[in-house]
Parts: structure tokens; C-alpha cells; sequence
């Protein structure tokens, strides 16, 4: 009878113990977003376009993987709903008109603020 008391009691102080254990411990979650948490410094984040560096090679566009970087005639554009931050057009583009950002909080209730579209005609052609 005593030990069919004690079993329960025995299982109600041992999952106590880790409640105490753990509440004890420093928090590990970061109060997003007022403080953030360090990035690396190969950190792939939105791409950002330089349009006075862009020579309209189009090699952008050849190395992505996804094809989210394109050209529809004068226009350079990037579509962050595909893009996987990969950074194969930054590192291919020869004049460095495409740089990686530290920039990753992209979220949009709509999906035309994620479409980065820059006219690259300066009106000499």
C-alpha cells in the first residue's frame, strides 16, 4: 500500500527537480526584434544592385541557379520569393554592381514588395 503511494511521489519529485534545474538557467531566447543576435560574417542577406557599376553583361542571370536574377529589356530584376541567397551572382558579377547585404528580414503580407526591379538604361544606347 505504502509503496503504491510512494512510486507516484517519487515520479512528482524527480519531474520537479528538472523544472527547478532548468528554471535556474540563463534564458537562451534573444528578445527578437529589440536585440539581435551577432551574424556571421559570410552572411548571405539581400542582394543589393549597383546600378552606375552594371555593365549589362547579363552573367548575373547565367549563374543563378534559381533564375531569379533577369533582364526584361531595360530592366534588371530580382525576385526574392525565389531567390535562395546562394550569392552566385555576387561573386560572378565582374564590376561588382551586385553586392550581399546583411539585410534578412525580407517578410511582406505582399508579394510585390519582394520583387527588386531597376530601370539600367542611362539613355546613351
Amino acid at each position: 500500500m505504502i509503496m503504491s503511494f510512494l512510486n507516484p511521489l517519487k515520479a512528482l519529485l524527480k519531474g520537479l527537480a528538472v523544472v527547478l534545474k532548468n528554471a535556474l538557467k540563463p534564458d537562451v531566447t534573444l528578445e527578437y526584434p529589440e536585440k539581435k543576435k551577432p551574424l556571421n560574417e559570410n552572411f548571405r542577406g539581400r542582394i543589393k544592385y549597383i546600378k552606375e557599376n552594371c555593365i549589362k553583361c547579363g552573367l548575373c542571370k547565367k549563374v543563378c541557379p534559381v533564375k531569379t536574377a533577369i533582364m526584361i529589356g531595360d530592366d534588371f530584376v530580382i525576385d526574392y520569393t525565389k531567390c535562395i541567397f546562394c550569392g552566385s551572382c555576387t561573386e560572378f558579377c565582374p564590376k561588382n554592381a551586385l553586392i550581399r547585404t546583411k539585410e534578412y528580414e525580407l517578410a511582406s503580407k505582399d508579394k510585390n514588395n519582394l520583387i527588386m526591379k531597376e530601370n539600367i538604361n542611362y539613355g546613351n544606347n
